[in-house]
């Protein structure tokens, strides 16, 4: 009995779980190419930015060179950053009385966005991880329970008869453990680099907000 078969001799019930089981797996590897692309650029971008930035090049032609483009990462929380900055010193007199916390604010509301985007769809990893093994174990007691109809019509126990039908049961439960297990371990990695990406986000805020504060403080001073 060849896979292909078990799925044609399957019961119509059986059969729509394992076609679900099946998108669910294709949708799973493609939700994991596509955040390993993500994840690749973003790594490379961020170091990029970070041997531009902490190479001593002004920070004005810096902004310059970025506050046209679409930016993401540690580039789009300078920008904002840069931006605010900017800003309080429009008009005739700076306003930099609360210009800190409104940095460290819109820099927040900038790693936060970046980690929506990092990590969005994941949750559907973790769903289809966890909900796999069940719709299969479904496709299974039902595939077992028409199995069972099948020999008590046929009144015949014999394992050639019994055999098929809990083959075709079984493989629905495959199906789902080859969709959940994949599906399980590239959530957790991701999980862990997203973490790690934000992480980056939040220290590079830390170090650019520590810059910016003194360059407030100098100007108070003066």
């Amino acid at each position: 009995m060849s896979l292909l078969t078990l799925f044609i001799n399957a019961h119509l019930v059986v059969k729509i779980v394992m076609i679900g089981l099946i998108s669910a797996s294709i949708w799973c590897w493609a939700i994991v190419i596509d955040k390993v692309i993500l994840y690749t650029r973003t790594r490379k971008q961020m170091d990029h930015f970070e041997q531009v930035f902490w190479s001593g090049q002004s920070l004005e032609d810096l902004y310059r060179t970025l506050s046209n483009r679409t930016n993401f990462g540690m580039p789009a929380l300078f920008v904002a950053a840069m931006r605010e900055w900017k800003r309080s010193h429009e008009g005739g007199r700076a306003a930099i009385g609360s210009l800190e916390t409104r940095i460290d604010k819109v820099m927040d509301v900038t790693i936060a966005r970046e980690l929506e985007r990092l990590q969005s769809k994941l949750l559907v990893l973790a769903t289809i991880g966890s909900a796999s093994p069940f719709i299969g174990l479904f496709g299974t007691v039902w595939g077992i329970m028409t199995a069972f109809q099948g020999i008590a019509a046929s009144k015949n126990t014999s394992l050639a008869v019994v055999a098929p039908g809990i083959a075709e049961a079984l493989f629905a439960t495959a199906i789902g453990l080859v969709a959940a297990i994949p599906a399980v371990i590239a959530y957790n990695k991701l999980s862990s680099d997203s973490s790690a990406l934000g992480a980056r986000l939040e220290t590079f805020a830390d170090e650019f907000s520590a810059i910016l504060s003194r360059q407030i403080d100098e100007r108070q001073a003066a």
